[in-house]
């Protein structure tokens, strides 16, 4: 672990970068930091750690802009937090082979959903936005808890395709992140499955990261993220499935 603290510092910031310009960072640090030999069950926790803090400085800001829908993402919370706590309990008493299997198929999935996911347009014909599905949040609460990568993206495409405009999309979506890994990040660390190191050392990265991308993001925008994104996910896939089944 000693030799390793530089790079959980870059993994941290490369998945912040990257995910910050194309969304989807998760799909990056977490079997990363598999890749490096670190249990599972502490990789997640140091992931929900890292995502409390980027998660409310983002909704932080978003919130001063008055670009979030407070009340309606205030009566979502107690969803995702119920989620969340459901999805770290279980994620605790898994066995670690069990759990890098389960996080291999959501993985897997996370990728999927984040290559195909489409451009949704902004509600700008007036239109009241549609009526969202409650237990939809307890179950990417859960998602979140017990794994995480590719959460996001599940939110965003619930309220784009409610019909909320892309801002308070991203608004309500950094909210209820920061609700489920705050609980989920708890759950891991009362069960003593947190190691200190990791968590700084990745959230070090990781605001490194989200300043850096902020700062290089006009001159950087062209360049075609969601595909670098897709490469890194399908190679660190193809390490997983290594570790586990060979």
């Amino acid at each position: 672990m000693e030799n390793s603290f530089f790079l959980l510092i870059l993994i941290g910031f490369v998945a912040t970068f990257v995910g910050t310009l194309g969304g989807g960072g998760g799909l990056i640090n977490l079997p990363a930091m598999l890749l490096l030999g670190i249990p599972i069950h502490s990789a997640i926790a140091a992931n929900k750690f890292s995502n409390t803090f980027s998660s409310f400085s983002s909704f932080y800001l978003l919130w001063k802009r008055k670009e979030v829908n407070l009340k309606l993402g205030l009566s979502l919370v107690p969803f995702t937090l119920l989620g969340g706590l459901m999805g770290a309990l279980f994620a605790s008493f898994l066995s670690e082979g069990i759990l890098l299997r389960i996080a291999l198929c959501l993985l897997i999935f996370a990728t999927a959903l984040n290559i195909r996911k489409s451009r949704k347009k902004e509600n700008l014909g007036g239109q009241p936005p549609k009526k969202l599905f409650l237990p939809t949040y307890v179950f990417i609460g859960a998602f979140d808890g017990l794994f995480g990568p590719g959460q996001a993206t599940l939110l965003m495409h619930s309220f784009l395709n409610a019909g909320y405009t892309f801002l308070t999309s991203i608004g309500l979506t950094r909210l209820l992140t920061l609700s489920s890994c705050f609980i989920s990040f708890t759950v891991y660390f009362a069960m003593g499955l947190f190691d200190w190191r990791v968590g700084v050392l990745l959230g070090i990265g990781s605001f490194l990261g989200a300043q850096a991308a902020v700062r290089l993001a006009p001159k950087l925008s062209h360049l075609p993220w969601k595909k670098i994104l897709a490469g890194f996910s399908i190679f660190l896939i193809g390490y997983l499935i290594i570790k586990i089944f060979v």
